[in-house]
C-alpha cells in the first residue's frame, strides 16, 4: 500500500532514512506497486458493528493528500519539529524527584503515599519514553534511544525496542483491524466482530465478551503489569531477533532492565514485612496502571474501526483524524495526560514535541474545517462513555451468537 506519506511523517529529519530510500529507489526496478483489492463481504448487523465508512472521491482525497503535505511542510518552517531540551530536561527531573520524594515518605514509614508517588512517577516516565522513542527531542536518533532506555528501561521498567514494535505500527495504520495491535485484545476483550470469530459460541471466553463493557474499566489498572511483563519478554528474545538492530541494542535493553529491577525490588526489600510490601507493590503499580490506561483507551477506543480494504489506507491525515479523539485541554490535564489529549496532533505529526502541540492545535482544526473532516474532542467522562458503548456494541454481538446456540 501507499505508504509515502507515512514515510515522510515518521522519518521527518532523518537524513540516514532517506539515503536507505535514495539507495531502495536506485537499486531496485522502477514499477508500479502491485495493490490489492482487499475488498470483503461483510454480514450487515455483525461485521458492521463500529466499523467506520471512508464515502471520498478519489480526487477529494488527493487534494487533501496535498494539502496535507503543503500543512507538513508549514509545521516544519516554523519550528514546531524542533524539541526542547530545557524542556525535557525539567521533565526528567521532574520524575526523579517524584521517586526521590517516594523514597523520602518510605523512610518515613508514610508507606502508601510512597506507593500512590510511585505510580505517577511510572506514569509521568511513560509519556517520556513514549516522545524519546518518537525522536521528539534529538536529531540524532540514537541519541533518542539512549535517553529511551534510561526513562524507559532503567527507570521505568518498558523496553524502549518493544514500544517501537507495537506503537509504531499502531501510527501508521490507526485502528485498522488485522494491523494496529492496540485493537487485539483477545481473549479478554473483543473491539470488533471480527474477534469473535475466533472462539466457539458456548465458549466461556464469548462470555467474557458478552460482560466487556462492564468489566472493562476495572482492567484498566492492570496495564502497567501487562507492559511490565511483555517489556521482559522482549528484552530477552533480543539478541535472536529478526531485525539487525535489536540485536545490536540487545545489550543497552538487557542492562537498562536489569537495574531497573534491582532498585525496584531494592526498594520492596526495605519495607517492614510482607504485608506492607505486596500492599506497596500492587498500589503502586495499580495507580501507575490506571493514570497510564485511563489516557491511552480515551483515544481511539471511542471511535470508529476501519477495515484494511478501506479506501481510508490512502489517506494518512483523513485516517489519523477519522480514528482518534482529543480530550479537552487544561494545564492540569496537559501534565496529567503528557500531551496525549491532543492526540490527533501528535498522530499527525508524531515526532514533534510535547510541548509545541498545543501551538499547532489551531492549524490542524484550521486544515479539518477547510477539508470538510470532523475533529473531535470532548470532556473526559463523554469521551470514556462513547469508549464503553463501543464495547458495548460488540457484547451485544456476542450476546445474539450465543443465544442462536441456546
Amino acid at each position: 500500500m501507499d505508504a509515502t506519506t507515512v514515510f515522510h511523517t515518521f522519518h521527518t529529519g532523518s537524513k540516514e532514512a532517506y539515503k536507505w530510500l535514495t539507495e531502495l529507489k536506485r537499486d531496485c526496478p522502477t514499477q508500479e506497486p502491485n495493490i490489492p483489492d482487499l475488498k470483503e463481504d461483510l454480514i450487515k448487523g455483525i461485521d458492521d458493528v463500529n466499523m467506520g465508512s471512508f464515502n471520498i472521491s478519489d480526487q477529494r482525497s488527493a487534494q487533501i493528500n496535498k494539502n496535507f503535505d503543503s500543512l507538513r511542510m508549514r509545521v516544519r518552517a516554523e519550528g514546531l519539529m524542533n524539541g526542547s531540551p530545557l524542556f525535557y530536561t525539567r521533565k526528567i527531573l521532574e520524575t526523579i524527584f517524584t521517586i526521590l520524594l517516594a523514597f523520602y515518605f518510605q523512610y518515613n514509614t508514610y508507606y502508601f503515599t510512597a506507593a500512590v508517588l510511585m505510580g505517577i512517577a511510572w506514569q509521568q516516565l511513560g509519556w517520556l519514553i513514549h516522545e524519546f522513542a518518537h525522536h521528539q527531542l534529538f536529531k540524532n536518533r540514537f541519541y533518542n534511544d539512549l535517553a529511551s532506555y534510561f526513562v524507559g528501561n532503567f527507570l521505568q521498567g518498558f523496553s524502549s525496542g518493544g514500544w517501537k514494535e507495537q506503537h509504531n505500527v499502531h501510527h501508521a495504520a490507526t485502528n485498522v483491524v488485522g494491523r494496529d495491535g492496540d485493537l487485539d485484545l483477545v481473549p479478554f476483550y473483543a473491539t470488533v466482530a471480527e474477534h469473535l470469530n475466533n472462539y466457539s459460541q458456548d465458549s466461556w471466553i464469548m462470555i467474557l465478551f458478552r460482560w466487556q463493557h462492564v468489566h472493562w474499566a476495572f482492567m484498566l489498572p492492570f496495564l502497567r503489569l501487562s507492559w511490565l511483563l511483555q517489556s521482559i519478554i522482549f528484552v530477552s528474545q533480543m539478541p535472536t531477533h529478526y531485525y539487525d538492530y535489536y540485536r545490536k541494542t540487545a545489550i543497552y535493553e538487557q542492562v537498562g532492565l536489569s537495574l531497573h529491577w534491582a532498585w525496584s525490588l531494592g526498594q520492596l526489600y526495605f519495607l517492614p514485612d510482607w504485608s506492607t510490601r505486596i500492599m506497596f507493590f500492587f498500589v503502586s503499580h495499580l495507580v501507575g496502571g490506571f493514570l497510564l490506561a485511563h489516557v491511552v483507551t480515551f483515544n481511539h477506543y471511542s471511535v470508529e474501526k476501519f477495515a484494511l480494504s478501506s479506501n481510508i489506507m490512502s489517506n494518512y491525515a483523513c485516517l489519523q483524524i477519522m480514528t482518534t479523539r482529543n480530550m479537552r485541554p487544561g494545564r492540569f490535564i496537559d501534565w496529567l495526560w503528557g500531551g496525549l489529549n491532543y492526540q490527533i496532533e501528535h498522530h499527525l505529526f508524531p515526532t514533534m514535541p510535547r510541548h509545541n502541540l498545543n501551538a499547532v492545535m489551531p492549524l490542524v482544526k484550521e486544515f479539518a474545517a477547510d477539508n470538510g473532516l470532523p475533529y473531535m474532542v470532548d470532556d473526559y467522562f463523554t469521551g470514556f462513555w462513547l469508549e464503553i458503548e463501543q464495547f458495548r456494541n460488540i457484547a451485544n454481538v456476542a450476546a445474539k451468537l450465543t443465544k442462536k446456540i441456546a
